[in-house]
């Protein structure tokens, strides 16, 4: 099966989107089929894996998203021999998608990663928020339903899609992680950093931005670390808000606590997560958290705030705790995670038998079935001679 996976930006941006993407295509390639990605920008990046072909962008300042309203030749022609199309961001990509493969009645699926709508609050404060959302509902309702599939990669995210009046189907697939890699991490060690044998260290992982709730976790943090005193937190990972998020620390009580590591290269990410011992996360933006599992999977229990997301994926009491999105009820429970080594220990166990579910290799099979579905479905459908020929000659040019 030839299979075109669309995004709006890729490697080497890195995103959970992007991480999924790659491992998605590498283990669908293993299974034997040709997966392409189609992306916009960064087009002298020189790529360590085949099929990915990219479209000249004008870069959206620092995101590393690039603004085109259309591929090239070559990559339209490659895009309309697909047997299935997957859009991973709907607006250019989607669009795009729509625009090719529609006339050709090529299947399309589309897996929604993201809360748009609070994105759209977050990055679009001179809207009112009932006008956001009413625009954000307008289209993904419109969008949803020119598509032959919508993924949700949560029960929340589908949840949300209903209340947002999508009608089209929704079917329920996690994006998967490659868990080996993290079930089987060695922990850096902690004498390399400064920490002692017995401090109790929380990790953040994943990009420094104002999506993330990341003031919020600072502050609860200080009010626990000023209760604990080897109490530390560190911030794994880079991004826009890190310089403002770095002098908010420097103003903290428990400044020598908090520690930002940067970017660090993905390979060496389980041994952070491997020397710590608590994840926490006060983002309620997430749509199906793979940092989150990445951590489960290292054997790591998570606190997080009920949401979208979050709330799907850490059993309150069994993996993690879940707090309320108020700043006295999730210190409180910050506090009773890091007091209580023995809890922590139980719910290491449970938060790695969890993240099997998650296991990268199930959850292709699972995508791979729906793409055959869909393919077979449409191999049902009569095509114009025009559309034949057409096909025919497009797939000699790839």
């Amino acid at each position: 099966m030839r299979i075109g996976m669309m995004a709006d930006t890729y490697k080497p941006y890195m995103s959970g989107i992007t991480n999924y993407i790659e491992l998605n295509k590498h283990v669908l390639e293993q299974a034997g089929h040709e997966v392409y990605v189609f992306t916009f920008g960064d087009t002298d990046h020189e790529d360590d894996e085949r099929h990915i072909v990219r479209s000249p962008g004008l870069p959206l300042t620092d995101t590393g998203f690039y603004l085109s309203f259309q591929h090239n030749r070559k990559a339209k022609a490659l895009i309309q021999s697909m047997d299935v199309v997957h859009i991973h961001h709907p607006f250019l990509s989607g669009r795009l998608a729509l625009r090719y493969c529609r006339p050709l009645n090529i299947p399309i699926v589309f897996t929604n990663h993201t809360r748009y709508d609070i994105y759209a609050q977050t990055y679009l404060p001179v809207l009112p928020e009932g006008i956001s959302e009413t625009l954000m509902e307008t289209y993904m309702r419109g969008f949803c339903s020119a598509v032959d599939l919508v993924i949700s990669p949560s029960p929340g995210m589908a949840t949300v899609l209903r209340k947002f009046k999508v009608e089209a189907p929704i079917v329920i697939v996690p994006n998967g992680v490659e868990l080996s890699r993290f079930q089987n991490a060695l922990p850096l060690p902690r004498a390399n950093f400064g920490f002692q044998p017995n401090d109790i260290l929380l990790v953040y992982t994943g990009r420094l931005a104002a999506e993330k709730n990341l003031p919020f976790l600072l502050k609860a943090f200080s009010g626990a670390a000023q209760t604990i005193d080897d109490l530390h937190l560190i911030l794994v990972g880079d991004g826009p808000e890190r310089k403002e998020l770095q002098e908010r620390a420097k103003s903290s009580p428990v400044a020598a606590n908090i520690h930002f590591t940067g970017k660090v290269p993905y390979k060496d990410l389980p041994g952070y997560l491997a020397m710590c011992d608590l994840f926490v996360t006060a983002s309620v933006s997430e749509v199906h958290p793979l940092s989150l599992i990445e951590a489960m999977a290292a054997g790591l229990p998570a606190l997080g705030i009920h949401s979208v997301g979050v709330g799907d994926t850490v059993q309150n009491n069994i993996t993690g705790l879940l707090a309320r999105d108020d700043l006295a009820a999730f210190t409180a429970k910050l506090t009773r995670l890091s007091f209580d080594k023995s809890l922590r220990e139980k719910m290491s166990a449970s938060a790695r038998v969890e993240a099997e579910r998650y296991d990268i290799q199930r959850t292709s099979q699972t995508m791979l079935g729906h793409y055959q579905r869909l393919v077979d479905n449409n191999g049902t459908k009569r095509r114009t001679l025009g559309q034949q020929l057409r096909s025919f000659v497009e797939r000699f040019k790839s």
